[in-house]
């Protein structure tokens, strides 16, 4: 592959503790390769062969119930692992890695997760970071499901998304990849019809602004107090 200049890599996680010199070894280790939107990177039950990191564009991680209904994890912006499972003491991906918009990835052979782990302190000491910080956005998200109302999820979710992956418009923040509706309600647990129900809303209300694959949020302030008030 292309050859990657090291210095556009210095600030991401996990290379930001690590020297220049070793960097450059890790990324004479790694495969790049383009995924096109809706293609899966890996899937769930699969043999955990790599792990990834984003280079660029949105990963959505989803789980398939043991009912059959497909629940979206998290999304992953630019510039995180992803795909860990030696991390987290499994030989299979326990879910599965879609390309929410056209993405580019390097991934590397999981037996090489140990390796690194040893050899580069600095990389070690971020993996650890993201991995406890990818544990607590997981646990969270059980978190709202138990206690919040619907209406607060579907707010948390979208201030979650402009946060991660917003981009600044003349109308507001968009979500800077593909979402659609459906796309939410797995998010959040709820129907499709409840998501549209309140996503038409909002749109009349001028907090939202929803169109096909695209959503952007015009009134953040208003989406935190819904987020925190359940409507009436």
């Amino acid at each position: 592959m292309q050859k990657l200049d090291e210095s556009l890599l210095t600030e991401l996680p996990p290379f930001s503790s690590v020297a220049s010199q070793d960097i450059r070894a890790i990324l004479d280790l790694a495969f790049s390769k383009r995924v096109e939107e809706g293609h899966a990177i890996f899937d769930e039950g699969t043999s955990a062969t790599h792990f990834y990191l984003l280079l660029d564009g949105c990963v959505r991680v989803v789980h398939i119930t043991p009912e059959g209904e497909q629940v979206t994890v998290l999304h992953i912006p630019a510039g995180q692992l992803f795909g860990f499972a030696a991390a987290l003491g499994k030989k299979n991906y326990p879910a599965t890695a879609i390309a929410a918009a056209e993405c580019i990835v390097l991934s590397w052979p999981m037996q090489l997760w140990d390796d690194f782990n040893k050899k580069y302190e600095g990389f070690s000491a971020d993996t650890g970071k993201t991995i406890g910080k990818r544990l607590g956005e997981m646990n969270g998200r059980i978190v709202e499901m138990a206690t919040l109302h619907v209406e607060q999820r579907v707010a948390r979710a979208l201030l979650r998304l402009i946060e991660q992956s917003g981009r600044k418009t003349d109308t507001g923040i968009e979500i800077d990849f593909p979402i659609t509706r459906q796309d939410i309600s797995e998010m959040t647990g709820t129907t499709l019809h409840t998501v549209s129900r309140l996503l038409s809303a909002w749109q009349r209300d001028g907090i939202v602004e929803s169109g096909r694959k695209r959503i952007t949020v015009r009134e953040p302030h208003q989406l935190v107090r819904l987020s925190e008030t359940p409507l009436s």
